[in-house]
């Protein structure tokens, strides 16, 4: 078992670890909210929970290490020229042979379909995987990007389960939209404001985002496209090192897994870290979470009970 302080531990895990006592870390598991064997999985449970500003961000920088854990607290450094031309190489690649063991997708089958649940009008998607699994069997790669239905999970169960807090849905786009309506003053009850990148301070329990279809280089490119649909991927931050340059951050659907990564970081001259541009890759949004600033900077006590956290 590895021994972790309460910074994230970065050495990988050859065995993931077990998800913390509900008496310890108070969260329903993702497997929870559906029944039924793949190929027959269908969502029973989309309940959210609606906590206090003052829980929400440290909930939110626990479960996502937790279930990064749950995956095996593999990392990916952005910031390795290595690993950028690896990642260059893999791209077209590593979808058809980078693909988990049968036991490990087994595994998770119910996880992921868990984190479908907690995004509305998703059940078609599950369906199609159900499909997928009846035709292909359990290694079947999912057949949709599941990294929005994670971050919808991690809010969902973090407490932000008011559609007026935070918009959980199937893509991106649509909460980062959000994010930048309560930049603009139009939705006064988001718990996210939209900054362009190294405009303002970076938290634990922020967010960053980046597009790919179309390639976004600022909010105001986004905005000329607002509401419509978008290829982009958000990252929950977990850690800021200004020492070594480096912003620890957290997804789902990194390579089929929740991964963590480590993205290169400068400091500007307000003073903030912020993400540079990796690999071809750029950091567009920084999704603000609206909530007590200083509560980022306590250290929960819980994930030392628990090796690989």
């Amino acid at each position: 078992m590895l021994v972790c302080c309460t910074t994230v531990c970065l050495a990988q895990q050859s065995v993931p670890a077990e998800r913390l006592p509900r008496e310890v870390l108070d969260v329903l598991p993702p497997s929870a909210r559906v029944i039924g064997i793949p190929g027959e999985m269908r969502i029973s449970d989309r309940s959210c929970r609606n906590l206090p500003a003052t829980q929400v961000r440290q909930r939110i920088i626990e479960i996502a290490r937790q279930e990064w854990s749950w995956f095996g607290a593999s990392v990916l450094d952005m910031t390795s020229q290595e690993e950028l031309d690896a990642n260059a190489g893999r791209s077209r690649r590593w979808w058809r042979t980078d693909w988990m063991s049968e036991e490990e997708a087994r595994r998770v089958s119910d996880d992921i379909a868990g984190y479908w649940a907690a995004a509305p009008d998703s059940s078609w998607l599950l369906e199609r995987q159900n499909k997928r699994w009846r035709e292909l069997g359990i290694t079947a790669r999912w057949r949709d990007f599941w990294s929005a239905a994670f971050i919808s999970w991690v809010m969902c169960e973090s407490g932000l389960g008011e559609d007026e807090k935070f918009q959980r849905a199937i893509a991106h786009h649509s909460y980062i939209d959000q994010a930048i309506r309560a930049r603009d003053g139009l939705e006064p009850q988001a718990a996210y404001t939209a900054y362009d990148i190294g405009e303002a301070e970076i938290l634990p329990g922020d967010m960053l985002c980046r597009g790919s279809r179309p390639e976004y280089r600022n909010l105001d490119q986004r905005r000329g496209q607002m509401g419509e649909g978008a290829r982009t991927h958000c990252d929950v931050v977990v850690e800021l090192d200004s020492q070594n340059n480096q912003i620890k951050v957290i997804g789902g659907n990194v390579r089929g897994a929740v991964r963590m990564k480590l993205l290169p970081a400068s400091v500007n001259e307000a003073g903030f870290i912020k993400p540079i541009p990796y690999g071809g890759r750029e950091i567009f949004a920084h999704l603000q979470l609206v909530a007590d600033k200083k509560v980022a900077q306590v250290q929960s006590n819980k994930l030392e009970l628990v090796g690989g956290l």
